[in-house]
């Protein structure tokens, strides 16, 4: 399979205005590629890219939860980059809590955003995407979509469903121009986990206490992780792991399918813990 040429046209990429969205965003403008940013916070997403040199950038402020916004930018998406050949869904959120902690209106809305929005933008530009000679779709998945800890219950179920979206639609796609990828980023130092939402129930003070033990273990640089994503992307590859913890969790995970837990709950065990009252 040949490498994709981004600079040959247009790359989406949601979750555009932070993390890694952002770096990726840096990094494709440096190499003179077209974007198109969609992000539901206007002010970041327009910060981001008035520090953009070197390439075509239009903004889409967009909520992915909201399958009819979605589809309207991706018709404006459509009408200013009339070759797009990449989507790269950042796009996503956490949710700190326990099955006792969290409503079902909690945990629908952290699907809402992680799963469907992914889903939502990945079928609106199907079709334009399919228009070119080669294409990739890479969805950011997650570490937690290997591995399911205690604690992140409607993250894992998110984050498990974008891999079985993208392994199918990979299948389906097979016979076409467009390729799938699924990336697994873990230690990520993006904020995602201190600036997501947590459970109601949950103390506040517990639940930044929780947050902050598992930014504490976070080692993978945003910068270096959005290299690894454009590259894969560009390699066009199926999956793809970030940072070591990733690898060790895959190794893991594929030793012990059943009992990966034992050896990762002792290491989660304040990041996962949202019931002890803070000091």
């Amino acid at each position: 399979m040949k490498h994709l040429d981004l600079s040959d046209g247009t790359t989406v990429i949601t979750g555009a205005a932070s993390g890694m969205g952002a770096e990726i965003a840096r990094i494709l403008a440096g190499r003179g590629v077209g974007l198109a940013l969609v992000d539901r916070d206007a002010e970041a997403l327009a910060e981001v890219a008035g520090a953009l040199t070197g390439s075509t950038v239009t903004t889409h402020t967009v909520d992915v939860r909201d399958d009819e916004a979605v589809f309207a930018a991706a018709e404006a998406i459509r009408a200013a980059h009339p070759r797009i050949n990449a989507l790269i869904t950042c796009a996503g959120s956490s949710m700190l809590g326990d099955i006792e902690q969290l409503t079902m209106e909690e945990m629908r809305w952290l699907v809402d955003v992680n799963l469907w929005g992914t889903v939502s933008i990945t079928k609106a530009l199907l079709p334009a995407l399919k228009q070119q000679p080669a294409a990739h779709i890479t969805h950011l998945a997650s570490v937690y979509a290997l591995a399911a800890p205690a604690g992140r219950i409607p993250y894992a179920i998110s984050k498990f469903a974008v891999r079985g979206f993208s392994e199918a639609l990979r299948h389906e796609l097979e016979r076409t121009s467009v390729t799938v990828g699924a990336v697994y980023p873990a230690g990520v130092r993006t904020g995602i986990i201190l600036h997501g939402r947590y459970a109601a129930a949950i103390d506040p003070a517990v639940a930044a206490r929780a947050a902050s033990a598992q930014a504490a273990m976070y080692r993978t640089d945003p910068a270096d992780a959005a290299a690894m994503i454009v590259r894969a992307t560009v390699r066009r590859r199926a999956r793809t792991m970030v940072g070591r913890q990733a690898r060790l969790v895959d190794l893991l995970t594929r030793l012990s399918p059943v009992n990966y837990w034992k050896a990762m709950r002792r290491p989660l065990r304040e990041a996962i813990d949202t019931t002890t009252p803070a000091r």
